[in-house]
């Protein structure tokens, strides 16, 4: 028996009727609805459960439950949705995700979730840039944390679910065009998996991992990108990468943690240098006549929150985090090269405490500020990819049978910008339509695949390559090259040059990956797994970038200095990345399907 052979018989084998990879919210949403009826699922997360990166979302779930203001409903959400996304969305997910929104946020509080209340026992909902009434439901600055709890529970008391924690997935197993398993390795024993499915749901999140910059946990490496390509699933959308506005700038080593949204909900303001509230400048031709344009209309709306208009504080995201960019290039930038964001000055230090304990805690101990009475240094971190694998708005179905994608790793709702809060809304609404469709697929299914170990021999060699003697190349400073890469090359400001020379940059830098090594031992050792993780940031960095060199215009989350203005005639263009027959990347463009005219019109007018 060959040494592959030894390890292939030694692998941890499961079978299960559905594979959920990862258990964020979108995870355990998709985990809770796949098991109805007794069926069998597995849901693997790279980290423990409960440790999601969805507990870092703050600042609340959007849904159009008009409990703080009755005006609002699943029109205006759907209207919001789609302009904040630069028209570029997907109308029919943006459709169903503004209509079920609100009956997954109601089912998530009888689950156990403690929203905050108005004054009258109804769920309190705060504003965010780009809606247009008070819209998220939250606990404090903790939304997200308590969403994974309530789901936590849940899941823990379904009998036929089963969790594989600190387990990370890194091969999908497919025959024809179906998905009939996938591979991957226990980081706490080091033993490797195998996992046979009749159905798979990605639930991995993001990408931000490839940036140094950014408000992403170490989970958000782009596996669930680099999966579905590996096995031939289409990708949209990737160039569209949103910054969020305010991270921290100071000290820098927290430099890119997220301040959340929610600061400017409750009522923060943004000054540069000069003290001058600089935002009023930066109200685009979409949103005029929505947001206030002077102080005064800003102090009016902050003490009637029905006074009908935003302040521009609550742009979208795209829009504040270039205006911030544009402030510290002229050189009215903070100290730190930012902007200052202020709510010392709006609310009282009680209502501070009580309304973003996280914020006042976060800045107290990390930057030795009291949010209660000096401003905070803030400036644009790398948040979220609204890019992803193509999926079925109504299924979530990709192009490969039995694999399904939720959330941030799916692509489509939210065009080329993602309304804050639009998030933890997205994971219930999509994450249950992919735990139904999977599980009915898997019905469909009457036994699993054999897995031979011609198909696992490869995939064991290439996990374990790494262990070679021959292997020197540090994979920590081959994942801060890419880091640099990313963000001198295709970062928030980006041009056909940069991007030609960093797609180049990454090719060679993916065969200089090949010689990754990892010290010896396979129990808890980060080197091996970040020379694994390696191979996934790499692979969606370069879809990345080929999407963004082939955009030529700026849209969203995509932003061209040689083509600076927005072409009207590429909304409804998709740039489709697939893997070609050389493994490498093959992008083609597609038209969108047309807006129905009654969508058409509510995007168009009004409030009902």
């Amino acid at each position: 028996m060959t040494d592959l052979q030894e390890e292939i018989k030694k692998m941890e084998k499961y079978d299960a009727d559905v594979l959920v990879v990862g258990a964020g919210g979108a995870g355990l949403r998709a985990a809770i609805e796949a098991s109805n009826a007794n069926t069998k699922v597995i849901v693997v997360t790279k980290s423990l459960l409960g440790k999601a990166h969805t507990v870092m979302a703050e600042g609340g779930a959007a849904a159009a439950l008009g409990m703080k203001d009755e005006r609002d409903n699943w029109k205006v959400h759907f209207r919001d949705t789609m302009r904040g996304g630069k028209l570029h969305g997907n109308w029919k997910m943006a459709e169903i995700h503004a209509k079920q929104a609100p009956q997954r946020i109601l089912e998530l509080e009888k689950w156990g979730a403690v929203f905050d209340r108005t004054t009258d026992g109804k769920i309190n909902q705060r504003n965010f840039g780009g809606h247009k009434y008070p819209r998220l439901a939250h606990v404090g600055d903790r939304t997200g944390l308590e969403m994974i709890r309530a789901l936590q529970d849940h899941v823990v008391h379904e009998d036929n679910v089963e969790v594989l924690m600190e387990t990370t997935i890194t091969h999908l197993i497919k025959k024809e065009n179906r998905v009939i398993g996938a591979v991957g390795y226990r980081r706490d024993s080091g033993n490797l998996v195998l996992v046979r499915a009749k159905a798979i749901i990605l639930g991995t999140g993001g990408i931000g991992k490839a940036y140094k910059i950014t408000s992403n946990s170490w989970e958000y490496t782009g596996d669930g990108h680099s999966l579905a390509f590996n096995v031939g699933a289409d990708i949209i959308d990737m160039e569209f990468v949103q910054f969020h506005p305010t991270g921290m700038v100071y000290p820098s080593s927290v430099k890119g943690i997220l301040v959340t949204e929610g600061v400017r909900g409750e009522g923060g303001i943004l000054r540069n240098s000069e003290g001058e509230r600089f935002m009023f400048r930066y109200i685009p031709k979409m949103f005029e006549g929505e947001y206030a344009t002077t102080e005064e209309e800003a102090k009016r709306w902050l003490a009637d929150n029905n006074s009908g208009r935003r302040p521009p504080e609550l742009l979208t995201r795209d829009v504040v985090a270039k205006a911030i960019l544009s402030e510290v290039k002229a050189g009215r930038g903070s100290t730190h090269g930012g902007a200052y964001l202020d709510i010392a000055s709006q609310r009282s230090p009680e209502y501070i405490k009580q309304k973003l304990p996280s914020m006042y805690h976060q800045f107290k101990t990390l930057a030795g500020l009291d949010i209660t009475k000096e401003p905070m240094e803030v400036g644009p971190t790398t948040h979220y990819i609204m890019g992803g694998i193509r999926v079925h708005p109504e299924t979530q179905s990709t192009t490969v049978s039995g694999l399904y994608a939720a959330g941030e790793v799916s692509a489509g709702l939210h065009g080329a910008n993602r309304l804050g809060g639009n998030s933890l809304s997205d994971l219930l609404v999509f994450g249950a339509l992919a735990g139904e469709h999977a599980r009915n697929y898997s019905n469909t299914i009457s036994k699993y695949e054999e897995i031979d170990n011609s198909i696992l021999e490869p995939i064991v060699n290439e996990l374990l390559e790494p262990f070679k003697g021959e292997k020197t190349e540090n994979p920590y400073l081959l994942h801060r090259e890419l880091q640099h890469i990313m963000g001198d090359f295709v970062g928030i400001i980006r041009n056909e040059k940069d991007l030609t020379d960093g797609i180049e940059q990454i090719n060679k830098l993916i065969e200089k990956s090949k010689s990754a090594g990892a010290k010896q031992g396979r129990k808890y050792n980060p080197s091996w797994h970040q020379a694994l993780d390696l191979k996934s940031m790499l692979i969606t960095s370069l879809l990345l970038a080929h999407a963004a060199l082939a955009r030529k215009e700026s849209r969203g989350g995509h932003t061209r200095d040689d083509f600076p203005e927005t072409n009207k005639e590429l909304t409804q263009i998709l740039y489709v990345l697939q893997k070609d027959e050389n493994d490498g990347i093959k992008i083609h463009e597609e038209k969108m399907e047309d807006l129905p005219d009654e969508l058409h019109q509510i995007i168009q007018g009004g409030d009902n």
